[in-house]
């Protein structure tokens, strides 16, 4: 178990050292201030990045599936009608009848 500075943590992670501080700050990345310096255990940020890798890999996985709609589970995505099949399904709706 080694320990890092910002700047080999940030190059570790291939990350802008400042990036790395706000997301270590709001306890996104492990790490610890000791003193005015931000420490980084090489064994912690290795074991983060693992957890991102398999979050990206599934991420993937669902992203192959076909014909689903993400918001609503639904398998026909949405699309515009045209006024008149839009006016013919209202008057069904109503139970009107329309003349062609």
């Amino acid at each position: 178990m080694q320990t890092m500075t910002l700047i080999e943590a940030a190059g570790f992670l291939k990350m802008h050292p400042e990036e790395l501080r706000r997301r270590t700050k709001r306890g996104i990345i492990p790490g610890a201030k000791a003193g005015r310096a931000w420490v980084f255990i090489d064994e912690d940020l290795a074991e983060w990045l693992r957890s991102q890798y398999v979050r990206s890999v599934r991420g993937l996985q669902l992203r192959k599936e076909v014909g689903l709609c993400r918001s609503t589970s639904a398998n026909q995505s949405g699309g515009s009608m045209s006024s008149l099949q839009q006016e013919n399904e209202y008057a069904a709706l109503l139970g009107l009848t329309r003349n062609p």
